[in-house]
């Protein structure tokens, strides 16, 4: 642009001056709206935030620090048990060694308590471990995967047994039902500091823990209503139903039973009256009641006849 020339004029600058203060009002009721806006936004999150907070149960926001091992060191059949425990104010703070100082230190300032020492009555902070199953010794016995409260062993009656090391969570109560003592926890490869289960990947690894524990329980307890509903039903429909081996000799008793009713002397023909008589009396007391009583009687009668006592 030459130095003779003028720069043309901007578009407000070529408003009337109540236009251009009407552009000026607009712009700063829209900035204002913007931070309304804004400000409803954030208002929504934080009490969204809050409800959800709320609906969050003390003994959930306990559990979720907890580390899942399920290991029942705490004294409590797993670490929701033992975290309803302690929101009930019936257990303290300092119960589980997998969680440590550390988690002890998040549990105090959870609750607002004073941080303590480990519990040794409840045993020691210890590195992280994995079972590990010596298949040459195994023997397919399966208390092993009974005792796993995270359905982390496999394995089949009578057959090898193995751990699937990246659902273990170290829990050791495989190792007390072993009759052949061939189950050793052993440390991880990748060394791993005592707050591990404080990190966000323990946290995956805990939620994931805790829902194969409440998995099992579900299952444990749905075998446990079909066995009791197969129970009462058997129970109803007798014993034969109960037991079917005592129906197979029932049977077979029975099936005797109607034999032996249908057999009947053979060559009958053509005898005296006086044979006639024999066997039917003889057919009488095969088929009396008293047929072994009185033939027992008969045999000792003889046996008196044929072997009288001395006389002195």
């Amino acid at each position: 642009m030459s130095a003779g020339t003028t720069a043309a004029p901007k578009f407000h600058d070529r408003l009337p001056p109540h236009s251009s203060r009407l552009v000026q009002v607009m712009q700063a009721a829209l900035s204002i709206l913007g931070l309304a806006a804004l400000a409803l936004v954030m208002a929504l999150t934080y009490t969204r935030s809050r409800r959800r907070r709320r609906d969050v149960s003390l003994a959930e926001r306990i559990d979720a620090i907890l580390p899942q091992t399920q290991c029942g060191q705490c004294g409590y059949p797993g670490c929701q048990p033992y975290a309803e425990a302690i929101a009930k104010g019936e257990a303290d703070i300092n119960q589980c060694p997998p969680g440590g100082a550390a988690g002890i230190r998040k549990l105090a300032r959870l609750l607002d308590r004073e941080i303590k020492p480990l519990s040794a009555a409840h045993g020691v902070e210890q590195p992280r471990a994995v079972a590990f199953i010596d298949e040459q010794l195994c023997i397919g016995c399966t208390l092993c995967i009974q005792a796993c409260p995270v359905d982390a062993i496999v394995g089949a009656a009578k057959q090898m047994h193995t751990v699937v090391a990246s659902l273990c969570t170290g829990c050791a109560l495989c190792l007390p039902p072993c009759p052949v003592d061939c189950i050793r926890m052993l440390p991880l490869a990748q060394r791993q500091p005592l707050t591990f289960w404080l990190t966000r990947g323990a946290k995956r690894e805990a939620d994931a823990a805790r829902q194969r524990f409440k998995n099992r329980n579900l299952r444990l307890e749905r075998e446990r209503q079909e066995k009791a509903a197969r129970f009462l039903a058997r129970a109803e429909t007798g014993t034969a139903a109960t037991d079917p081996k005592k129906a197979l000799i029932a049977a077979a008793i029975e099936r005797a039973r109607l034999q032996k009713e249908q057999v009947k002397p053979q060559n009958v023909t053509d005898l005296s009256p006086e044979t006639r008589a024999s066997i039917a009396a003889i057919e009488a007391r095969r088929v009396s009641p008293n047929h072994a009583s009185d033939h027992a009687a008969d045999r000792t009668a003889e046996g008196a006849n044929t072997h009288p006592a001395e006389e002195p």
